[in-house]
């Protein structure tokens, strides 16, 4: 009388992958369940966390944007302080700052006693500046250079 050996599953790390298969295959769905449901998890997680990353991105380009334009006014104002002390006229102090701070910056020259005054306002550039209300505004003030 022959017998037939017996066969045994692998043993170690393996061991319960190849008894999760088996199981697989003879019908049972103790592990192909938790695998298919893990899936479609992370899909819907996904979904909910990308709008959030989007916005906040939108978020710190729209600061960044915010606070190039204030430098940029500030640049054009002390330059048009600079010019206007020097005693160069409206129309050019105008000119300077609108070719440092940008076209849509709008500027304006005032006299208090001695001290010019020059002010630039401008709104946040970029994509999402137009759905920004927040008006920027820099102020630069000098002495007048002119002996008069």
């Amino acid at each position: 009388m022959t017998c037939a050996p017996a066969v045994f599953p692998p043993a170690g790390p393996s061991a319960t992958m190849y008894a999760g298969v088996r199981d697989q295959r003879a019908g049972s769905t103790s592990m192909g369940a938790r695998a298919g449901d893990s899936r479609g998890a992370v899909t819907a997680e996904f979904a909910v966390t990308l709008p959030a990353v989007l916005l906040l991105l939108a978020m710190l380009l729209a600061g960044a944007s915010a606070g190039v334009t204030q430098l940029r006014l500030e640049e054009g104002a002390r330059a048009g302080a600079r010019a206007l002390a020097r005693g160069d006229d409206s129309a050019t102090v105008e000119r300077i700052v609108r070719t440092l701070s940008g076209g849509s910056a709008s500027t304006a020259v005032s006299v208090d006693g001695e001290w010019l005054n020059v002010t630039v306002t401008d709104r946040v550039g970029g994509p999402l500046g137009p759905s920004i209300p927040w008006l920027l505004t820099a102020r630069a003030s000098t002495r007048s250079e002119t002996a008069g």
